[in-house]
């Protein structure tokens, strides 16, 4: 993993000062680095660490005021994080120029484009289509007629493609299943954490849209479409035949009733519950969910009551003692 300076300007561009003879070995947090790390710093507050720990090269806010020391090479950058993430994308490259599959069980009229992996005990049914660059790690199930999309990621464990949870009552009371004859797509650059399950749709497809980026934990119900660019934390889940717009933000522990909607742009809070739909974007709280700022004055006021009930009481003693008297 050795790299110099000159190979760390080609990827981030920036202007450097100090030792430009330097190599680095590794990359790691500030607070834990030491000679031969790359590491980052975002603002002032930080620099302290620096003359504690003597990083090899420091990716820095560029009106910084701080001067390397001579085994120290400083690179001065408009986001620090942003560039440090540069440095790590081209030390997290993950494909080849061919396609591999390691170990893996796949079903008939399969196909994966150039660059992409499927790891150790993947099982892929058939009529599978994977893009170019895509990783699917081990123990990842995919059920017949998914469709996933180019540099997508499905970390270990996930399911795609499993019947949805639907079934019906008989005139007996028992309930019956109702047969998924749909698929799911998933489009480019998708990101599913581990031990995530996504529902084949009834009919139709499940759909995922470009740039996705999926915690561990999520279940996503048939027939639902999450919008492009949608961010959604651990343990959420999303009922049947729901639709999440573009650049939604979800936090952990959601939960989404079936066969509503969500419009473009909106957040909502962690543990939140979400029973119809949502029309105007903004930031929602509560079970059921309201606008954040009506939200926190009810929690507010909620975290009041035994105070509210003490004064009442007290109001009501008074009445009565001045009712008595009269």
């Amino acid at each position: 993993m050795e790299m110099n300076v000159s190979q760390i300007q080609e990827i981030i561009s920036c202007e450097f000062i100090g030792n430009e003879h330097l190599k680095i070995l590794n990359l790691n947090r500030l607070d834990h680095s030491t000679d031969g790390d790359l590491t980052f710093c975002v603002d002032y507050t930080y620099e302290h660490l620096l003359e504690n720990n003597y990083p090899t090269i420091v990716i820095i806010y560029k009106d910084t005021t701080q001067e390397p020391n001579g085994n120290q090479c400083f690179f001065l950058s408009d986001n620090p994080y942003s560039d440090f993430i540069k440095i790590l994308n081209h030390f997290a490259k993950i494909h080849d120029e061919t396609s591999r599959i390691s170990n893996a069980i796949v079903g008939n009229k399969f196909s994966i484009g150039a660059g992409s992996y499927l790891d150790n005990n993947v099982v892929v049914g058939n009529n599978v289509k994977i893009g170019e660059n895509t990783y699917i790690y081990p123990n990842v199930t995919i059920y017949d007629n998914t469709i996933i999309g180019n540099d997508c990621i499905i970390h270990a464990n996930s399911v795609i493609g499993s019947d949805g949870f639907g079934f019906i009552q008989n005139s007996d009371s028992i309930y019956e299943k109702i047969p998924h004859i749909g698929n799911v797509v998933i489009g480019n650059k998708v990101e599913i954490g581990a031990n995530t399950c996504i529902d084949r749709a009834l009919v139709g497809s499940t759909i995922i849209h470009d740039g996705v980026k999926l915690d561990n934990l999520i279940q996503i119900a048939h027939n639902c479409e999450i919008g492009k660019n949608v961010v959604i934390a651990s343990q959420v889940g999303i009922s049947g035949s729901s639709k999440i717009g573009n650049n939604v933000k979800i936090g952990g522990q959601v939960g989404i009733s079936g066969h509503l909607e969500i419009c473009d742009n909106v957040t909502i809070l962690a543990q939140s519950g979400v029973a119809k739909s949502v029309t105007q974007e903004g930031t929602y709280f509560g079970s059921p969910i309201k606008p954040q700022s009506k939200a926190f004055r009810i929690e507010a006021v909620m975290r009041n009551l035994p105070k509210l009930s003490s004064e009442i009481s007290d109001l009501r003693k008074s009445l009565n003692q001045l009712l008595n008297k009269k």
